[in-house]
């Protein structure tokens, strides 16, 4: 196991440690309840062998079982979470018993919104596998799933008992896949840590490898970001909105592609239109809008989406958790690092906005 391992604390009533490092995955069996007899390991098919080793590893006195769900969205679907009751109920699962989301960010999303369904609540530890996975969707305890009508529309707040990051998980990932998931990496440079935004543009290449020093410290900082916010507001009642940039207008691309876009492509894009709204809205400098334009296509990211999809993105995201009382909320940028709310745009700005992302 590997001795260079960093710790971030997340504060608040349910703490917790995020623990980085290489070869770490042994760690798992501390990270899990004492008295946790039988444990349910969520995970996709693609990490079916990973998983059955991580199983092998957590055996001895507890029961392990594997639940293999539907890779990516497919898998936040209220059927796979009542396959994961089944399992869990007809193994006579307890209250001291616990859930391991061993995935990406879709299957954290489930574990999670599985464990705190059951019995009111067990034990989860996520164990993220994806970039995606490790900087935004296991830290902060925010589960849900899908529905017809959108994304994360049913779930509930659930904090892990701990998030183990094993950074050897995340070599096998295609370019694509790691490039994706970084898009919640430039985010935080963004609202919160512009160091993040100056590795970028010094090897925007150089900084998606998994090998390098770089690669390793913006993933810290964006899962530090992510801590310190989300242990301030475990609820989204303040703070923890800035963690919405770029996700209004994202996931409403997501649910028209049916899920179709990977999440940070669809949230390149919602960034990339909260800039533009924030500059027409008197508050960001046109060098500030061109920045968000520069980094996210040195990293391959997309800039634009379809001009005439407009009006169905727009009644997406009316129906988006993030509205209050009817009324649309973006978070958007006074500046680098200075994100805001604008409540209630009129439609003419938003339109405004939207024509200069779409294509």
């Amino acid at each position: 196991m590997s001795s260079d391992i960093t710790r971030i604390r997340v504060a608040g009533d349910s703490a917790y440690d995020i623990t980085i490092g290489r070869d770490i995955l042994g760690t798992v069996a501390d990270a899990l309840p004492e008295p946790a007899r039988k444990v349910l390991i969520v995970h996709p098919p693609t990490l079916s062998a990973k998983a059955e080793a991580l199983r092998e590893g957590l055996g001895g006195s507890r029961e392990v079982l594997l639940a293999e769900i539907p890779d990516a969205e497919t898998g936040k679907r209220v059927e796979v979470a009542a396959f994961c009751w089944q399992v869990m109920g007809q193994a006579d699962f307890t209250r001291t018993d616990a859930v391991i989301g061993f995935g990406g960010g879709a299957v954290t999303d489930l574990a999670g919104f599985v464990a705190a369904t059951w019995l009111r609540g067990v034990a989860v530890v996520q164990v993220p596998t994806t970039v995606l996975g490790m900087v935004d969707a296991a830290v902060g305890g925010k589960t849900g799933i899908n529905t017809a009508e959108g994304k994360n529309l049913v779930g509930a707040f659930w904090p892990p008992r701990a998030v183990v990051c094993d950074l050897d998980l995340l070599d096998s990932l295609s370019d694509f896949e790691r490039t994706a998931g970084f898009a919640e990496v430039v985010k935080a440079g963004f609202i919160w840590a512009p160091e993040i935004l100056d590795l970028i543009e010094a090897d925007p290449q150089g900084v998606v490898d998994p090998q390098s020093a770089a690669f390793r410290r913006c993933i810290e900082l964006a899962i530090e970001m992510k801590a310190r916010v989300v242990g301030e507001d475990l609820r989204e009642a303040g703070l923890r909105e800035i963690l919405n940039y770029g996700h209004t207008l994202g996931h409403a691309i997501e649910h028209t592609e049916r899920y179709r876009w990977r999440h940070g492509a669809a949230i390149s894009v919602g960034m990339m239109f909260a800039a533009e709204l924030s500059r027409l809205a008197g508050r960001l400098s046109d060098d500030a809008v061109q920045r968000h334009r520069d980094i996210l296509t040195s990293l391959g990211l997309p800039t634009t989406y379809r001009a005439g999809a407009w009006q169905q993105l727009l009644a997406t995201m009316q129906r988006d958790k993030k509205s209050r009382g009817g009324m649309l909320r973006f978070i958007v940028l006074d500046d680098i690092a200075r994100p805001t709310v604008l409540q209630a745009p009129d439609e003419s700005l938003l339109f405004a906005a939207y024509q200069e992302v779409g294509a």
